[in-house]
């Protein structure tokens, strides 16, 4: 069985040494105390580090043979999602989001719950050794009801501090399916883009304050901006939550400084693998934040705090700390799990370093 991709990004912004509550830490950033927060972005490891531990790969093989019902499934996702908040909770994540446990992969999670969409077979995911189920459009599109509010509500009543909603957004996800109906891309993209702001209003009624966009897509083809910037602002359309757009795999050249100015309240970048955002971005708007993925999703080296440090430091001249994020480059869902989690322990390591050195 080959598994679908993992949207990429874990963020930390820097936080205090103990993760705080909700509702603490709601007010504390209403008073502008906190420096340093802990977040998660998206993904992480479905299979377990521990023998006997929930398996999902298990469970789903069990299901597909007839041998438990997709309620019996289900649960076993809600249990792999209860450890996996634990593990981002005691690694010291501030900001956490459910890992993504029940996502297939970024597409086929919302295109099967979005009237227009069927799905197809599997497809190399950009430029990594990972695979996806294409969507496949073959209608008009249209919005059925709340995709991923039950599973941001799950998270949320079990987790000790805030939870993030994470989107694919409509750019990404119509360049990764495959057109049968529409036959012109800005159509469809703004058609997405008008379904998934249903959904991010859906997400805004339940509860959240913090909703991300990853458009990954968006660095591969940036001739498309103006299309691009356009469904930015129909997405974005009557949310008061704030909202993030996360980019991965490239850096943003050609899309500085126009990038900073669509309506998004903070920006995740790839340090990593787009190394050149850090001779890109020499001013930055100072009413927005900017999230650092200087920690790599994709290998499991386990960088040295001095490192991370290094890394904020360098934005440190162009962001204040109070409005920075520092993260994995992309999500970790392809690491080991043991590793995935010394990697976020780490990276809190660093923020906290950097905390102390910087500021």
């Amino acid at each position: 069985m080959i598994l679908p991709y993992a949207l990429c990004s874990v963020n930390f912004r820097l936080l205090l040494p103990v993760p705080l509550g909700a509702a603490t830490m709601d007010a504390t950033l209403r008073k502008g105390f906190l420096l340093l927060t802990a977040t998660v972005v998206g993904s992480y490891p479905k299979l377990p580090a521990q023998a006997g531990a929930p398996n999902l790969r298990t469970a789903l093989a069990r299901l597909e043979r007839g041998q438990i019902t997709a309620e019996e499934f289900q649960r076993t996702e809600d249990l792999v999602t209860e450890v996996v908040i634990k593990e981002q909770v005691q690694a010291g994540v501030g900001l956490i989001s459910d890992g993504q446990i029940r996502w297939e992969d970024g597409q086929t999670y919302f295109a099967r719950r979005i009237g227009g969409f069927s799905i197809n077979g599997l497809i190399r995911y950009f430029n990594n050794n990972t695979y996806f189920r294409q969507p496949a459009v073959t209608g008009k599109l249209g919005w059925q009801g709340p995709i991923g509010v039950r599973d941001f509500l799950f998270a949320k009543e079990r987790s000790p501090v805030p939870v993030k909603a994470v989107i694919t957004g409509p750019y990404t996800l119509a360049r990764l399916s495959q057109d049968q109906a529409y036959h012109n891309l800005r159509t469809l993209v703004l058609d997405l883009a008008e379904v998934l702001n249903q959904e991010a209003i859906a997400l805004q009624r339940s509860g959240a304050t913090f909703i991300q966009f990853d458009e990954p897509a968006i660095l591969k083809w940036k001739g498309d901006f103006a299309l691009f910037e356009e469904a930015c602002r129909r997405l974005t359309r009557g949310l008061t939550a704030k909202t993030a757009l996360y980019l991965y795999f490239w850096d943003i050249g050609e899309l500085y400084p126009d990038l900073f100015h669509l309506p998004f309240q903070a920006y995740g970048l790839d340090f990593v693998s787009g190394e050149a955002n850090y001779q890109i971005v020499k001013e930055f708007p100072s009413d927005k934040e900017l999230g650092l993925g200087i920690l790599d999703g994709r290998n499991t080296r386990l960088e040295p705090v001095e490192e991370l440090v290094e890394g904020v430091r360098r934005m440190s001249s162009v962001v204040s700390l109070d409005r920075m994020y520092v993260s994995p480059s992309c999500g970790l869902e392809f690491l080991p799990r043991d590793r995935a989690n010394q990697k976020l322990v780490r990276l809190v390591e660093g923020v906290k370093k950097a905390r102390e050195a910087l500021s």
